[in-house]
């Protein structure tokens, strides 16, 4: 069991590190991301969701990418499961054009609820391939390891929880200047229409190094259908 001090320990380092993300900014921009996912669940142990996205940059003028991304979880308990995916995307280049980028994601997701309070924590593994070459170490897949801990509120008698979450990006097989390359805060609320139907409103805070350093501010808009 997961004691009062082990949770107070975890939300200090969480909000400590998201306050040291924030700090010391230097290139800027802002973004918005929409997203629209469709949810099936076949049994009470799998699940697949289909997503489509698009996120713009240059200060939201710009469409940076657009992709297609499949996914299927297994639930071992309650309390743990796996999931896979796949992404195809359409990427914005440094030749200004549009080139295909193939990712895939393995992941375990464990959570716990503490009264109204549900926490989770999330590691996965990812690849990138590129199409796009500009010299040999571009043909190399870029591998990352991804860390997150989010808590959502579960608003009593309410179809409204506000959730918060901060997720670290190590890379791995490749040379870096950095252990952690890219670092995540996000902060948000979800809205269930009905059973079915979600839409969620989400700040994101993301400081990448690669291949500069650069912090960005993003809006995104979900909406989420389950059948």
């Amino acid at each position: 069991m997961m004691t009062t001090t082990m949770i107070k320990r975890a939300v200090s380092i969480l909000l400590f590190a998201s306050l040291t993300t924030i700090v010391c900014s230097q290139e800027k921009d802002f973004g918005l991301w929409y997203n629209i996912s469709i949810g099936h669940e076949f049994t009470k142990k799998l699940d697949v969701e289909l997503a489509t996205t698009i996120r713009t940059f240059d200060n939201a003028s710009r469409i940076e990418e657009g992709f297609i991304e499949a996914e299927v979880a297994y639930k071992f308990t309650k309390y743990l499961s796996a999931a896979a995916s796949y992404r195809i995307t359409e990427n914005i280049e440094d030749d200004d054009t549009y080139h295909i980028r193939h990712k895939w994601f393995v992941g375990l997701k464990g959570e716990i609820e503490i009264w109204d309070l549900d926490i989770d924590g999330r590691i996965r593994y990812q690849e990138r391939y590129k199409t796009y070459f500009e010299d040999e170490e571009d043909k190399i897949p870029d591998s990352h390891f991804r860390f997150r801990i989010k808590s959502t509120y579960k608003t009593p008698s309410f179809p409204l929880n506000p959730y918060m979450a901060f997720e670290l990006f190590f890379p791995v097989f490749k040379e870096s200047d950095f252990v952690i390359d890219k670092k995540r805060f996000s902060t948000g609320v979800e809205y269930k229409i009905s059973k079915n139907h979600a839409v969620e409103v989400e700040y994101l805070f993301q400081r990448d190094h690669h291949p500069k350093l650069r912090d960005d501010h993003i809006i995104a808009l979900n909406y989420e259908f389950k059948f």
